[in-house]
């Protein structure tokens, strides 16, 4: 049995993971900036925190790590400002990095996307740039910070039911559902021979357990 912090844990994806990390006996706690989830984020079987990382310090952040043995980055701005996302996927991100070092949790796995990295190519007109960019830098962060790292890069999201199979490797086209982005992140939270790891995938025929083996 592990006990998991989720940062993020009103998202979709993070929702889904809590469920099934409760599900196999692990103790989950969730944070979300939003008192009015509280309820359904309690309904996954997490322990609830109402906690703004866009607004805390490191410190205040490891404040509610201490005692994890691993950290699970599945938050996001969702699109707003440039300034926001900068704010939320970038230094939230960060922040969050260096709360884990200073609360001693070894283990983090961030949620990214298929094709993240310094040479992502979105040119700077594009609406997706300042995203792009805050994962460049999150990642790049977490690569260096000497932390257990797991960085996970899943194409497109859709909503569509899971089907527990993947396909690993960059540079596919497809989609993949939030519920199986959950699925792979609770696997690798199982596996240490995924440290070190970017993970990229998409929806296919081989079944999780099997794909990040």
């Amino acid at each position: 049995m592990a006990r998991v912090a989720i940062i993020g844990g009103h998202g979709k994806v993070a929702l889904q993971l809590a469920r099934d990390l409760a599900s196999n006996g692990h103790r989950v706690t969730s944070l979300f900036r939003n008192p009015d989830h509280v309820a359904e984020v309690h309904s996954t079987g997490a322990a609830p925190v109402v906690a703004d990382v866009e607004q805390l310090d490191s410190g205040a952040i490891a404040e509610k790590l201490a005692g994890h043995d691993a950290v699970v980055w599945s938050a996001g701005a969702g699109g707003g400002s440039p300034e926001r996302t900068y704010a939320v996927d970038r230094d939230a991100a960060i922040r969050s990095i260096d709360a884990a070092k200073q609360a001693g949790v070894n283990r983090y796995v961030m949620v990214s996307y298929m094709g993240a990295g310094k040479d992502h190519g979105v040119p700077e007109d594009n609406p997706f740039y300042a995203y792009a960019e805050s994962k460049a830098a999150a990642d790049d962060y977490l690569r260096r910070s000497g932390l257990d790292w797991t960085i996970l890069g899943p194409s497109a999201l859709t909503n569509d039911p899971g089907t527990g199979a993947i396909s690993v490797g960059p540079g596919q086209d497809g989609s993949v559902s939030r519920t199986d982005v959950a699925a792979v992140a609770a696997q690798v939270l199982e596996r240490p021979g995924t440290i070190g790891q970017f993970i990229e995938f998409i929806n296919g025929d081989t079944p999780i357990r099997e794909a990040i083996g």
